[in-house]
């Protein structure tokens, strides 16, 4: 594992935890660090750091993030994700949106207002060292990245995603689902 980038990468993560706090914005980890996260431990090398946002905080977010080093990194379409590199380093932030009902959706791109799990935000913090953000709920990352595939099925499955998907549900099974 390089930890030297893992030492980074956690940096990057309390660093964008207190701008946003500052400035009064919700971000939830997710993915690789969100399972990280609420297992307590540093279980692999990451390729980069994704969050959740929501699509109005958008732009008080990057407002920020700029003066800190971050730069925009153009992908996908701006109301979907925003990418920023810093130290060499990706954080990708996918935006999100409420429906008419109060479901939490996809808020632009090509899915924009088809839903994201149930209770995907409901999990509370995780902690991994000295360092507390929200996560994505584990029972969410798991339908995640099982559905990713299905849902895009440009998105191939990967080992890894197979590999956390086991981790996170060990880790429920022997918590007996109260850490959720």
């Amino acid at each position: 594992m390089d930890t030297e980038r893992a030492d980074r990468q956690l940096r990057l993560i309390a660093e964008t935890v207190q701008v946003a706090g500052a400035h009064q914005i919700e971000v939830w980890l997710r993915g690789g660090w969100a399972m990280d996260f609420f297992l307590g431990e540093i279980t692999r090398d990451h390729e980069d750091i994704d969050w959740f946002a929501w699509t109005d905080d958008a732009g008080a977010l990057a407002e920020g993030l700029l003066p800190r080093g971050y730069q925009p990194v153009p992908g996908p379409p701006p109301d979907l994700q925003l990418d920023f590199a810093k130290d060499g380093l990706d954080s990708s932030f996918t935006l999100l949106d409420r429906d008419t009902g109060g479901r939490v959706v996809v808020a632009g791109g090509p899915w924009a207002g088809a839903p994201w799990p149930e209770g995907m935000l409901d999990a509370g913090p995780g902690r991994l060292g000295g360092v507390r953000c929200a996560i994505v709920s584990p029972r969410a990352q798991i339908e995640i990245k099982r559905m990713m595939p299905i849902w895009d099925p440009s998105r191939r499955r990967r080992t890894k995603d197979a590999e956390d998907i086991a981790r996170l549900e060990a880790a429920l099974q022997t918590r007996g689902n109260r850490s959720e």
